[in-house]
């Protein structure tokens, strides 16, 4: 009797290609899909503003802004911006500041301008476009007599 070779039967295979593609245009669409930054959370608070004060607060009546002779400007014994500054920033900006308090106070702004009696008048003046732009309307001067 003979005996019958059976024929070598190939292993089944499973095509690799097709796979690596399916497997590339999942992963491109889980990442066009999927977001990498974080969502901003909306955190709903308001900024703190001026109140109306109810009852008045105690501020000074008003404030003396001294100019010496070589031009240096004092309030309350401390000076502001340089002798020869074209433009009085730090004033204004402290009087802008003084005349919002007195607005959410309730009272009016008074202003002394005491220069001295050797102090050029163009320095004067740009004192009081300080306060002018700063909304202060209450200005006196006062002089020195000998």
């Amino acid at each position: 009797m003979r005996r019958l070779r059976k024929k070598p039967q190939d292993k089944p295979e499973i095509p690799i290609a097709p796979l690596i593609d399916a497997v590339f245009l999942l992963l491109i669409y889980f990442m066009v899909t999927s977001s990498l930054e974080k969502q901003e959370a909306d955190i709903s608070f308001e900024l703190p503003g001026t109140v109306e004060q109810e009852e008045p607060i105690e501020l000074p009546d008003e404030q003396i802004i001294e100019i010496r002779e070589d031009g240096q400007i004092v309030v309350n014994e401390y000076n502001y911006d340089a002798p020869g500054a074209k433009r009085l920033i730090k004033l204004q900006a402290m009087l802008t500041r003084l005349q919002e308090a007195s607005v959410a106070n309730k009272t009016t702004t008074q202003v002394t301008i005491s220069p001295d009696q050797k102090t050029k008048h163009a320095i004067i003046i740009r004192v009081m476009d300080a306060v002018s732009a700063a909304g202060i309307t209450g200005v006196n001067f006062a002089i020195e007599l000998d």
